[in-house]
């Protein structure tokens, strides 16, 4: 193990001489909570050198190593998105950079998701053995999965430099924005998309982690709604067939994508990364939603801080 994070470990036994006690009554508070977030902040070298190894150790004597990570993306997209434009009657040059990208945004979502319901039953040695925050591991696992998104990009890169001219093609539900080629300027709110992206992120594992280290089942129930997840939200069909189904109004049907939150977490990061114009309520839900999902982790966290140690 590299000095510095042993120096992070050193510190953060030394600051724990013995075992914790049963949690005292003083210690559900929002500053104990926030003191906790403010921690792991600042064990920063550790959870991005824990982040960084579990990538390396995933694909370790593998030939292409990481590679694998968007050699598997790629395929999955490529197979999906020729499939489903066949099916839907799309044209491959505008669909297929679609899919690849609402794929990308997805397995984000999708490892904060899943890996977060078991971000502390699969650290219970670390939990056990190593007094840090238990934050430490949800922004592990956060940091984790950017890596993981940052690999993705590659095949994102590879589609753009194919279908560039028939990139910024509407898939809007209500009025289609003009038509322009490429992308532009607006590529760059993809930047905010993913950072707020990543922030509900942290949010959902904390939230999750924590229910789920108390009640086990919480797990596979949520591993398999996830699944019909997937398909209530526009990845491998988008939200302008809904105008089609009904006529051009999109009538009842807008509510199954508009009531489905995932879909707008996907459009702040899909929708600039296609050369779209992100209407402003998917930055409204978003922002409301992120609000209220720290505002119920935070209150996870200060009830329940300090027993995850005992229920892992």
């Amino acid at each position: 193990m590299n000095s510095p994070v042993r120096s992070v470990l050193v510190q953060a036994t030394s600051t724990h001489d013995h075992p914790e006690a049963p949690p005292a009554a003083n210690s559900r508070t929002f500053d104990r909570a926030f003191e906790d977030l403010k921690k792991a902040w600042q064990h920063r070298e550790l959870w991005g050198h824990l982040g960084w190894q579990d990538i390396k150790q995933r694909y370790r004597r593998s030939v292409i190593g990481p590679l694998w990570i968007t050699i598997s993306m790629g395929t999955t997209a490529l197979a999906l998105g020729l499939l489903y434009s066949q099916l839907f009657g799309e044209e491959i040059s505008t669909f297929l950079p679609y899919v690849t990208v609402g794929f990308i945004v997805w397995g984000f979502i999708l490892g904060c998701v899943n890996e977060g319901t078991d971000v502390f039953i699969s650290n219970e040695g670390l939990i056990k053995h190593l007094p840090a925050p238990i934050t430490v591991h949800v922004l592990r696992l956060v940091w984790r999965q950017t890596l993981f998104f940052v690999h993705n990009l590659v095949v994102y890169f590879v589609v753009l430099a194919i279908f560039f001219s028939t990139l910024g093609h509407p898939y809007m539900m209500n009025n289609d924005p003009e038509v322009k080629p490429g992308v532009g300027w607006e590529i760059l709110l993809a930047i905010p998309g993913f950072a707020l992206l990543a922030i509900n992120g942290i949010w959902i594992a904390l939230l999750f982690g924590i229910v789920s280290t108390r009640f086990r089942d919480i797990p596979p129930v949520v591993h398999s709604f996830i699944n019909l997840v997937f398909f209530m939200t526009p990845i491998v069909w988008h939200a302008g067939v809904l105008n089609k189904v009904s006529g051009g109004d999109g009538g009842w049907r807008v509510l199954i994508a508009e009531l489905n939150p995932v879909y707008h977490y996907l459009e702040i990061v899909r929708a600039p990364l296609l050369g779209h114009v992100v209407d402003w309520h998917h930055w409204a839900i978003v922002g409301g939603m992120t609000v209220v999902g720290w505002a119920v982790a935070l209150v996870a966290l200060r009830n329940w801080r300090a027993r995850v140690s005992y229920w892992v």
